[in-house]
C-alpha cells in the first residue's frame, strides 16, 4: 500500500509563491513518476506537473509553464511544487499522485496512487 501525504498549501495573495510538498510510503521512490494535479469545487480533476521515475524529463501544463517547477528527492521520498507567481484561478486542492515506472503522463488514470489533497487558495 503506497501512502502519499500533501502538506504546504495555505493562503497566498496574488504574485505570491508557495511550496508544497508530498511525502511518499513508495519504495523504492525512485522506480515511481510523481505528479501534481489540482480540482476546483464542481470541476474536473486537472493534471500540474509531473516527473518521471528516476528523476526523468518533467512535463507542464501550459498554464502553469514558467510558473511552477517540479522537483523530487529520492532520498528522502519527497517530491516537490515550487509555485511562484500565483494567480487567482490557481486555488484548487492540490494532489500529489503516484505510478510506478509511470513517464510522467498527464492523465489522472495513469497514476495508480493518491493523496488526500492539500488547499491552495490565492487572493487577488
Amino acid at each position: 500500500q503506497v501512502q502519499l501525504v500533501e502538506s504546504g498549501g495555505g493562503l497566498v495573495q496574488a504574485g505570491g509563491s508557495l511550496r508544497l510538498s508530498c511525502a511518499a510510503s513508495a519504495r523504492p521512490f525512485s522506480n515511481y513518476a510523481m505528479a501534481w494535479f489540482r480540482q476546483a469545487p464542481g470541476q474536473e480533476r486537472d493534471f500540474v506537473a509531473a516527473i518521471r521515475w528516476k528523476a526523468g524529463n518533467t512535463n507542464y501544463a501550459d498554464s502553469v509553464k514558467g510558473r511552477f517547477t517540479i522537483s523530487r528527492d529520492n532520498a528522502k521520498n519527497t517530491v516537490f511544487l515550487q509555485m511562484s507567481s500565483l494567480k487567482p484561478e490557481d486555488t484548487a486542492v492540490y494532489y500529489c499522485a503516484a505510478a510506478l515506472f509511470g513517464s510522467g503522463g498527464v492523465r489522472p488514470d495513469s497514476y495508480n496512487y493518491w493523496g488526500q489533497g492539500t488547499q491552495v487558495t490565492v487572493s487577488s
